[in-house]
């Protein structure tokens, strides 16, 4: 498989810059947008394991790592996860370049030996909604399947504490009273849409999750790796990791080392066949090829002729969604349009899928547009 041109990353690192992290993250705006012009940095992004792995938030992740463990260099003035209160300014690029190039080999081989494994708690609050909504249609507590799973923070979905804000009805409360977590997200309609109906409680009888490199958080370096992809200026995202995290530890999920399509079967298999099975993914379908999105989506499809399941995603409408939901351009980012994703259920029922775009979302979590 070829690898990305260095065009292709350049084009990709100042979108990232001006589309992506524009509005949320001023730091790595600026950091992903001088990288753009930058041949020897972008270039680092050629030791990608695929093409599809190529992204601005590895090539940062990777830079993150390594200064995680120089806690006293003057580039970390910049980082608020590692105390830094500087704001962006004309001297970052300069210190950042000269870091990154004299420590360059440590950086490539970081990027060829991973991927971006951000376990982002907050879309549990996405997901939330979704799955209730599943397991109300199906009647009894759910199993669930997450694909794509990293270290499996949300697979902790049913014992997290939620706080939606709406302005048609204040705060939207739900999850246990005593969660050790605590999420909120703005909840907004879009026009001719209604709240929906999200129950206090998700019941769930088995949880389950596969990924080609399961993260173990009692592993220091898996776990530093981890918070090496949370953004550096976003430390509520960092501590929420933690939070999870910690909770995690006193009941730990199983999880599965595999393939999303060829293992999905056998590790479904795992969860007894009467048991509704939700199938979960959340930001990971972008690593995946387009005929291994088919075919992922194709898996799910045989699964569902043999026993009733639903597929909760949380990814960019060309994650797969499309695929069931075509011709829905009003799912797309426009052009200089901020990103967004797309919250989707789709449930099979006498072989034939029905697909639901449920909400517009923010990436990490933070809020959500229902659609009618």
């Amino acid at each position: 498989m070829a690898a990305a041109s260095l065009e292709e990353i350049r084009h990709h690192l100042r979108w990232f810059a001006d589309q992506h992290a524009a509005q949320t993250s001023p730091l790595y705006s600026h950091l992903a947008g001088h990288a753009s012009d930058d041949d020897e940095i972008a270039g680092l992004l050629t030791a990608a394991p695929t093409p599809e792995a190529v992204s601005a938030t590895l090539l940062l992740a990777a830079v993150q790592r390594v200064l995680q463990s120089e806690p006293f260099h003057e580039l970390t003035n910049y980082y608020p996860s590692l105390g830094g209160t500087y704001g962006p300014d004309a001297a970052l690029w300069p210190l950042f370049r000269s870091f990154v190039l004299a420590r360059a080999d440590r950086v490539r081989g970081l990027i060829a030996n991973h991927v971006t494994q951000t376990n982002e708690v907050r879309r549990a609050a996405l997901l939330y909604p979704a799955v209730t909504l599943a397991a109300k249609q199906a009647g009894k507590p759910v199993g669930l399947l997450e694909v794509g799973t990293s270290a499996g923070l949300l697979l902790g979905i049913d014992t997290y504490a939620y706080r939606y804000q709406t302005q048609q009805a204040g705060q939207l409360a739900a999850g246990p009273p005593r969660a050790p977590v605590g999420l909120h997200c703005a909840l907004e309609l879009a026009p001719g849409a209604t709240l929906p109906s999200i129950p206090k409680r998700l019941s769930t009888v088995t949880k389950i999750g596969l990924d080609a490199n399961p993260v173990d958080l009692t592993d220091e370096e898996q776990y530093a790796w981890l918070e090496a992809c949370i953004w550096p200026d976003q430390p509520e995202r960092l501590r929420l990791f933690g939070a999870a995290a910690a909770a995690q530890r006193k009941a730990p999920p199983e999880l599965v080392a595999g393939d999303a399509v060829d293992d999905l079967a056998a590790v479904a298999g795992r969860i007894p066949a009467d048991v509704p099975l939700v199938v979960l993914t959340s930001n990971v379908l972008w690593l995946f090829t387009a005929e291994r999105r088919r075919a992922f989506v194709d898996a799910l499809a045989d699964l569902a002729a043999v026993r009733p399941l639903w597929w909760v995603s949380h990814e960019g409408y060309l994650g797969g969604l499309d695929l069931l939901l075509p011709d829905r351009d009003d799912l797309r980012a426009g052009d200089g349009e901020q990103v967004f994703g797309v919250l989707g259920l789709v449930r099979w029922s006498g072989g034939r899928p029905a697909a639901t775009a449920l909400a517009k979302t923010s990436l990490h979590g933070e809020r959500m547009e229902w659609l009618a």
